[in-house]
């Protein structure tokens, strides 16, 4: 009988003879007993001997159909997860969900307290992850599409709503617990309190003050805490379990049967119990309101997109919801109206603020034909707009989903500590069983209460919380914030990656400069700059040649009027010809002029120092006379000299390629200040020098706009797209400046060290804190000091740390741009 059964989704099934392959491929497979493809469902049945483990036949199954052409099809799940307190959490759940069958990964952020899963399609659904969670001991539910809902928005209300609920009712039990037990300690407290109730009645009212914070509002850790250790995976729940546990077992056997302790040790710490739990939800609470803090840009975007839209149908414009708005539909957006969806302007005018996409707070002049963002503002003028996007397809929409993509990815460092997280409880059982055997061992008396207080306060100090938030804290806030600035993360690890970046090679058209041809200088021979721009804007306006286009827009932009050319012809490699005004011109190289006998020597100087600045000549002839000579280059963005010369100044080596000619690509460089060029390189050989450069050992990041840079935005170490460039080079990229401003790049870099140095700040004092203060609370002062940490102060200590972490992590919301955006561009 066979022990388990999937169906799988099979993609590139095309014949019979697909069919017989595919079969063949999962069959080859050890522990298949049988597989059946169907072609008309495109689905495999796919069953396994009682023996074998599915979950690793699974994976095999999903390797060899990839392997014959095949591939079963995969599928993101993401859910919202509660309860996750610490990086041994995040190790249990990460644990569960990967011993499914059908799981290709699991991912948990505990910042944002969700888990992404990739899963094999049809082999299992959410309800078999969320039951896996819930084994674990943690709440899930499934999460919608990107853009529905901030990650983990209503379970974490929920959760911080029971988590408020039972800090109050600890406190209100806490607070008399606290002043009973430490009252009768005071001088004088003693008598005061023995007037009333002798002391073992006091100890009694301390038990019942103690009971419902422990067993009511800390339920939930002894709860996750048994089913931690029946999953042999303790973690933050499991050290409170036994810390708090032993203080409250010990003084209820020490009120019960006091009998059975040493003289001087049958001591009462329902305080320590109680405080313990109650210090502990304070601090969770208090983290739980700051890490809501840190996905303020999910909400603030989230926030920006409209409810409705007043839709132009039979009846006449109609306010209808969002979701029902199709696509091809005429919309009405009314002065300081939100954009309800993407859109191209039918009708109207008007300034709209996109400072939301782009970071650039001027507002952008819209006429017919111009593109609307949903959720950028209007400003005064009424639009009609024909609806391009709708859903997920709008900008908006892919801006918070990419957002949440890169708060949820981990970076390297966030994995490393991941791993050590999931041995570190562990170890620390061991310390403190140590810390106990040592003690009983060589301990003053009464040993038993010294033994329990240390052991006690080692477990609650080490719980590996703040490890655990670190990294999640930082590359949330950090994204959002660049998510503010035009400066959109596709990859949270796109941010240790750049940090620690140190060469950047920009790609020359399109990015380092304005990736159009100009006019830039103009020479005159034998007339006036006026004059021989409308000749020659007269016969190139014939032309589609690009440098044809730039002489038009030279004479357009000077407010230019040309007259009628006739019998307009194009000499192929030289240039062009026609007739103006019964005067023959001819526009072309220099070849050209030498030619048709043009003398040119009067203008050769000029345009040898032209061709010296990468600039292309271009000879204008009247009637065999020279006319003149108009300059056309693509010129550099007013900022790239400026921001190389920043990047420079941070200790980065700079570094352009260019298809272009040598001379053409040094001239830009020497003008512009750049290291070391790589001209006449072509498309498909960017990403080779790219991979040059990282065998020197170089970590490269690479700044394009093109379709002929994506493979070297994907082989670099961190690829940066201009949002203005494809879009296969903004999918191809890790990171996308929203805006065409390579100011961006510089602002890009600042964050990705800030926040690298943020990260760095919250490992050090993570684990500095525990490396330092498990001693502490060891008692390794006790013999030079005569000072023992007492189990409640472990208890604040250890919720400060989880704060000091998510406070120094929200520090980055303070985050301004290192350069503003460049104001003009020519």
């Amino acid at each position: 009988m066979p022990a388990d059964t999937f169906d799988l989704e099979v993609t590139g099934l095309n014949c019979g003879s697909c069919v017989n392959r595919a079969e063949q491929a999962i069959r080859r497979v050890p522990g298949v007993e049988t597989a059946s493809v169907n072609l008309s469902t495109a689905r495999a049945h796919v069953a396994f001997d009682a023996g074998h483990d599915p979950a690793e036949g699974l994976n095999r199954v999903d390797s060899q159909l990839d392997d014959a052409g095949y591939p079963a099809r995969h599928e993101s799940i993401q859910l919202a997860l509660s309860g996750l307190t610490c990086g041994g959490c995040v190790r249990t759940v990460e644990n569960a969900l990967n011993a499914l069958p059908g799981v290709l990964n699991a991912s948990v952020n505990l910042g944002m307290g969700t888990a992404d899963v990739e899963v094999i399609a049809g082999s299992l659904d959410s309800a078999d992850l969320i039951k896996a969670v819930e084994a674990a001991g943690y709440g899930a539910e499934r999460r919608g599409d990107a853009g529905d809902e901030a990650p983990g928005q209503d379970a974490a209300a929920r959760e911080q709503a029971v988590l408020r609920r039972r800090v109050l009712t600890a406190a209100a039990f806490a607070v008399p617990l606290v002043a009973i037990a430490m009252g009768r300690h005071i001088p004088g407290g003693a008598e005061w309190f023995a007037q009333w109730l002798p002391e073992r009645a006091w100890i009694a009212v301390e038990w019942l003050l103690a009971t419902p914070i422990v067993f009511w509002a800390g339920r939930d850790f002894f709860r996750k805490g048994l089913t931690e250790m029946r999953h042999r995976a303790p973690a933050m729940s499991s050290l409170v379990m036994i810390g708090a546990g032993a203080a409250y077992g010990y003084s209820l056997l020490a009120l019960l049967v006091p009998g059975m302790f040493p003289p001087g040790t049958a001591g009462s710490y329902f305080e320590a119990a109680g405080v313990i739990i109650t210090l502990i939800l304070v601090g969770r609470y208090l983290e739980q309101i700051a890490r809501g803090r840190t996905s303020m840009a999910i909400k603030r975007l989230l926030g920006m997109q409209a409810r409705t839209a007043r839709v132009v149908r039979n009846e006449g414009p109609t306010e209808v919801d969002i979701h029902a708005v199709a696509r091809g539909e005429t919309v009405m957006i009314r002065p300081g109206e939100r954009i309800p969806v993407d859109a191209r302007v039918s009708e109207g005018q008007s300034r709209v603020d996109e400072s939301m996409i782009s970071g650039e707070p001027v507002p952008v002049a819209k006429a017919e034909g111009d593109r609307l963002v949903a959720g950028t503002v209007n400003g005064q003028g009424s639009l009609t707009a024909t609806v391009t996007e709708v859903g997920a397809d709008t900008v908006l929409a892919q801006i918070i989903g990419m957002v949440e993509k890169a708060q949820a990815e981990k970076p390297p460092i966030q994995q490393m500590a991941d791993r050590i997280a999931g041995v570190f409880v562990p170890v620390v059982l061991v310390v403190a069983l140590l810390t106990a055997a040592i003690w009983l061992t060589v301990g003053p008396e009464p040993v038993l209460s010294y033994a329990f207080v240390a052991t006690v306060s080692v477990l609650l100090i080490a719980c590996p919380c703040a490890m655990g938030l670190a990294t999640p804290t930082a590359v949330m806030v950090a994204t959002g914030k660049g998510a503010e600035n035009g400066l959109l993360l596709r990859r949270g690890a796109a941010l240790e990656s750049l940090a620690r970046t140190d060469t950047v090679v920009l790609d020359k058209t399109g990015t380092l400069t304005l990736g159009r041809p100009q006019v830039t200088d103009q020479i005159g021979a034998t007339g006036s700059d006026d004059d021989v721009l409308t000749l020659m804007a007269a016969v190139e306006s014939h032309s589609e040649h690009p440098l044809a286009d730039a002489v038009v827009a030279a004479a357009r932009e000077r407010g230019l009027a040309w007259p009628t050319a006739t019998g307009f012809e194009a000499v192929s490699g030289y240039g062009v010809h026609a007739r103006v005004d019964d005067r023959y011109v001819h526009i072309g190289a220099a070849h050209y002029m030498e030619w048709l006998g043009v003398d040119t020597t009067a203008v050769q100087t000029e345009v040898e120092a032209l061709m010296q600045a990468a600039k292309t000549p271009v000879y204008a002839a009247v009637d065999g006379q020279l006319l003149g000579v108009v300059a056309i280059a693509d010129p550099p963005r007013p900022e790239s000299a400026a921001v190389i010369a920043a990047l420079r100044a941070q200790g980065l080596r700079v570094a352009m390629v260019t298809g272009d000619q040598a001379a053409t690509a040094h001239a830009l460089a020497d003008r512009l200040g750049i290291d070391e060029v790589m001209a006449g390189v072509l498309p498909d050989a960017k990403a080779r020098e790219v991979q040059r450069l990282q065998g020197e050992g170089r970590r490269v990041a690479f700044v394009g706009d093109g379709i002929n840079d994506a493979p070297a935005l994907a082989r670099a170490d961190v690829g940066i797209a201009i949002g203005t460039g494809t879009d296969v080079a903004i999918e191809a990229g890790d990171a996308v400046l929203m805006r065409a401003d390579l100011n961006g790049l510089l602002n890009a870099v600042a964050l990705a060290r800030r926040t690298h140095r943020t990260m760095k700040g919250n490992f050090v004092w993570a684990y500095g804190y525990n490396v330092l203060l498990i001693p502490v609370a060891a008692g390794l002062l006790f013999p030079f000091t005569g000072w023992l940490l007492n189990p409640m102060a472990a208890a604040a200590a250890m919720s400060l740390s989880s704060l000091f972490v998510l406070t120094n992590s929200l520090r980055l919301r303070r985050f301004r741009p290192a350069s503003a955006p460049t104001e003009a561009t020519p």
